[in-house]
């Protein structure tokens, strides 16, 4: 029997689309590349941290053993980090230093927690170790400095929106710090002079930390900064760190910058040219504050157009030692707002892991190809612009416009608050 059959066609399947191979090796390529970078740079690091033991630094040749450092240092609430740690890092600094190189200037401006009993503390210690100081323990607090009658309200005090006159609070921060440098003028009308001003915020240190600031780039420098850190893996002081080019970070984290010169060295956790830096830690040569060099803020006039910038950053755009020395900050000099943030920058085995090298290194690289600070910047510079036409004899200038960011700071009885 035959039987008659249809002849049905086998169904052709849908072949799925591949990617071309070229793709396919440009992936592979990649993958291999960011692997090869991450590990590399992954051994750099702890090659670096564990070749840098610098806790014998005081018999180091690379930092003259005649050489006298002025330490300033001012201080508000800072009770619970001075008695945990920054108490006892000073004595052992000035032990490793040498009492008879330093000069230590302290100034406490008015804090409502003990920071005046922490510091009489030490300087019962200096006293017995035969440190040459001034410790100024001031009771005026910062509602004492805002109790001023409104006739009185000149220089330093902005108009805000709220229709009050209120204190600036970068104008008073930069008065506190000059009052910590008076010592210096004072010796030197004495002949006692010195060769580097180390400023010291509320951080915790230690006196390895110290040396291998004053040693950065060989000790040739307008100022070396350290990098700070409150909460790791980023960083703290957004508001003074500027990179080669004058631009705020990219990221928080590791490596932070959008100028190249200043992305490839902290790459490679060298001495990092910056064009503002304080980040907890600075030194300084003392050259300029001889010749006048003083911590300020922006023009009243300027901040009434609701500009700010840092006293810490402001003092690089004045420093005529810049336009002849490089400002760095030393990534290889990591300080902490309390010990558990120190400890974590510190590590027994490594700073960076692995995966924060990869997603540091990505992450930065898509905020740069994505993001431009140009908008950011017209807008300061505008602003700018107009207060410097508004003066019809052309005497209003601020050299430190890289400094300037959109807000307006004022100071409050606990703190301060934009405004």
């Amino acid at each position: 029997m035959i039987v008659d059959t249809l002849y049905k066609p086998r169904p052709r399947r849908t072949r799925r689309p591949r990617l071309p191979r070229l793709l396919h090796g440009l992936i592979s390529l990649f993958l291999i590349w960011s692997v090869i970078e991450t590990y590399s740079l992954s051994n750099h690091f702890a090659r670096i941290d564990s070749t840098t033991q610098y806790q014998d630094r005081s018999q180091d040749h690379a930092i003259p053993p005649s050489a006298r450092i002025f330490i300033a240092s001012i201080h508000w609430n800072d009770e619970e980090v001075l008695r945990s740690h920054w108490n006892n890092a000073i004595l052992d600094l000035v032990k490793a230093l040498g009492s008879d190189r330093v000069f230590l200037s302290i100034y406490e401006s008015g804090s409502y927690d003990n920071t005046k009993g922490a510091i009489r503390e030490l300087d019962a210690d200096l006293e017995d170790l035969g440190v040459p100081r001034k410790v100024v323990l001031s009771d005026v607090t910062h509602e004492d400095d805002m109790q001023v009658p409104d006739r009185e309200k000149g220089e330093g005090w902005i108009d805000t929106d709220e229709g009050e006159r209120e204190l600036r609070r970068i104008p008073y921060l930069a008065r506190l710090r000059n009052q910590s440098l008076q010592p210096l003028q004072e010796l030197a009308r004495d002949g006692v002079v010195f060769d580097s001003v180390l400023f010291l915020n509320d951080v915790v240190f230690t006196p390895g930390d110290v040396l291998e600031l004053l040693d950065t780039n060989g000790g040739d420098y307008a100022a070396a900064c350290s990098l700070d850190f409150s909460s790791p893996p980023s960083y703290y002081d957004t508001f003074a760190l500027r990179d080669s080019q004058g631009h705020g970070h990219v990221t928080h984290s590791w490596p932070y910058f959008r100028s190249s010169t200043s992305r490839r060295a902290m790459k490679v956790l060298a001495p990092v040219p910056v064009s503002s830096c304080w980040n907890g830690m600075v030194a300084m040569p003392t050259l300029p504050f001889y010749e006048h060099l003083r911590f300020r803020g922006i023009s009243d006039s300027l901040a009434q157009s609701h500009l700010e910038g840092s006293e810490c950053c402001l003092i690089h755009a004045d420093n005529p030692l810049a336009l002849h020395r490089e400002t760095f900050l030393n990534p290889r000099v990591r300080v902490g707002y309390h010990g558990a943030a120190y400890d974590a920058v510190h590590p027994v085995n490594e700073w960076l892991s692995p995966w924060q090298i990869f997603t540091g290194l990505w992450a930065n690289r898509v905020l740069r190809w994505t993001t431009t600070d140009a908008f950011k910047e017209w807008r300061v510079r505008s602003r700018v612009r107009r207060w410097e036409e508004s003066d019809g004899y052309g005497e209003n200038t601020e050299p430190g416009e890289f400094c300037l960011i959109n807000e307006m700071h004022v100071l409050k009885p606990w703190g301060w608050a934009h405004a």
